[in-house]
């Protein structure tokens, strides 16, 4: 097949980014594929993080054909030629979030009717829901031929946007490209942190909807023994989990890495951790999830979306019945309240790394385009 992908790619950071690039590399190996990307994501005034971009010593080999602009439509117009000269039988367009809408469906617009157009949904409701979201997204996706999904959370979303579509689940595969862990000692003593405690990571851009808040309260409600790792960039003003963490009884127990993670230290904060806490107050999947396998970390998650049928059924750590700082504190302590169940959660994460690899994925999509 000769396939298309439009997408934030290289020099964007982020999880679609990176997802879109070990997708690149998977189907080049059996079919002819070209990136797509953008010269302009999100205009600097739209976008409350630090930087959209990976750091200048970051590298990769991918040569994508940078010509969309998100909010220039005489791109749209030439990014569609583009597309069109290269003449794939399918495109597939990374979605998560309706800003990107009038730019995706005026390029679909213009693409030659033979090109089958495949929406890879990462997200068909944003967690931030505004009340354009829904009449956008459904714009877009009516422009589709076929979607690929990676929750059932996701794949009812998609049905309820768009009738009668033609969806192919499967789960988050997990990341392979963040090196191997090393012992839990060596990796504190590189971050400065304790090794003799009981250590809980939080790990990924800080966003509301992610509850960040609420497990720097849950720490109030342990003991001494414990200590919370908090590393990655926030989306947005920091200083309100500054003051929570200031009030804390256990604030000295709170070790903040507020920044840009880059791909060679990944695998140092999973090993420095005894488990990954995903508080989320909403979610359809998470692509931390999918790191935590692939670093057989077990995990505590609250039960929204899809992260608690997912730890839960996989038998992969505890399960916070709903997103209060009391309850994440309760399955903290259930989590360590017993080896043998841990040494279980290990065990089954073994498992599951194996059924969730890139190349199961990639067996899985090109079956499924083959089909359309």
């Amino acid at each position: 097949m000769k396939i298309a992908i439009l997408s934030p790619f290289f020099p964007y950071r982020g999880g679609i980014a990176q997802f879109s690039e070990l997708l690149y590399r998977g189907l080049s190996g059996n079919n002819e594929v070209k990136a797509f990307s953008f010269t302009t994501l999100y205009p600097n005034f739209l976008f409350p993080g630090k930087s959209q971009y990976v750091p200048d010593n970051e590298y990769s080999d991918i040569e994508s054909c940078r010509t969309l602009n998100s909010i220039n439509p005489i791109s749209y117009i030439k990014t569609a030629k583009e597309i069109n000269k290269y003449k794939p039988d399918i495109l597939i367009i990374s979605y998560w979030m309706s800003f990107m809408v009038p730019a995706y469906s005026s390029v679909c617009l213009m693409l030659n009717k033979q090109i089958k157009i495949v929406a890879l949904v990462h997200n068909a409701i944003p967690h931030e829901k505004r009340v354009i979201d829904k009449p956008l997204t459904k714009l877009f996706f009516n422009r589709c031929d076929a979607f690929i999904v990676l929750s059932e959370t996701v794949r009812k979303d998609v049905l309820s946007l768009c009738k009668g579509a033609n969806i192919f689940l499967h789960p988050h595969p997990i990341y392979d490209n963040y090196g191997e862990t090393i012992e839990k000692e060596r990796a504190c003593d590189k971050l400065g942190i304790r090794s003799d405690k009981k250590n809980l990571l939080f790990f990924g851009l800080i966003r509301e909807y992610k509850g960040l808040d609420l497990l720097i309260e849950a720490m109030d409600h342990l003991d001494d023994s414990f200590q919370l790792i908090i590393s990655g960039e926030s989306y947005g003003d920091f200083e309100k989990y500054k003051k929570l963490i200031e009030k804390s009884r256990l604030k000295d127990n709170i070790k903040v890495f507020e920044q840009y993670i880059p791909d060679n230290m990944v695998a140092t904060f999973f090993s420095a951790a005894d488990v990954l806490v995903l508080p989320y107050r909403s979610a359809t999947q998470s692509g931390v999830t999918a790191i935590a396998i692939q670093m057989e970390l077990p995990i505590i998650a609250t039960n929204v979306g899809e992260l608690g049928n997912s730890v839960k059924d996989a038998q992969i750590g505890v399960v916070a019945p709903t997103a209060t700082n009391t309850d994440i504190a309760e399955a903290v302590l259930e989590f360590f309240s017993d080896e043998k169940k841990i040494s279980i959660y290990r065990a089954k994460i073994k498992e599951e790394k194996k059924r969730l690899s890139w190349k199961s994925f990639i067996q899985f999509t090109e079956s499924s385009l083959s089909r359309l």
